[in-house]
């Protein structure tokens, strides 16, 4: 992974909120595309986890890995509460966050 470029963590979930994924990314947009449209092999395709409900950054990509590593290793609940303090209606925030020109 590049570490010139600012990094995004973020939290994925499935149509029923069974599911939470997270994971790391220079891109936040094209990496969220790439799960909606199922071109990213393995367990996020596998469960239909494409729905954003959470994401920090930009930020240091130091910083952004080890976040990463602390919400994985962190309880359901505490994702759950990382998200509600987010986005409590549990949104799909990605049509926030696509640019109008995007495609």
């Amino acid at each position: 992974m590049p570490r010139d470029k600012d990094l995004y963590v973020y939290i994925l979930t499935n149509k029923h909120h069974t599911v939470l994924y997270t994971g790391v990314t220079s891109d936040l947009v094209n990496r969220v595309w790439k799960h909606k449209n199922k071109q990213i092999k393995g367990f996020t395709k596998r469960y239909n986890v494409d729905k954003l409900v959470y994401f920090e950054g930009p930020g240091d990509p130091i910083y952004a890995i080890e976040r990463e590593k602390q919400i994985k290793a962190g309880s359901r609940q505490k994702k759950i509460d990382l998200i509600n303090e987010m986005n409590p209606e549990w949104k799909d925030l990605y049509h926030e966050i696509i640019p109008k020109n995007y495609k």
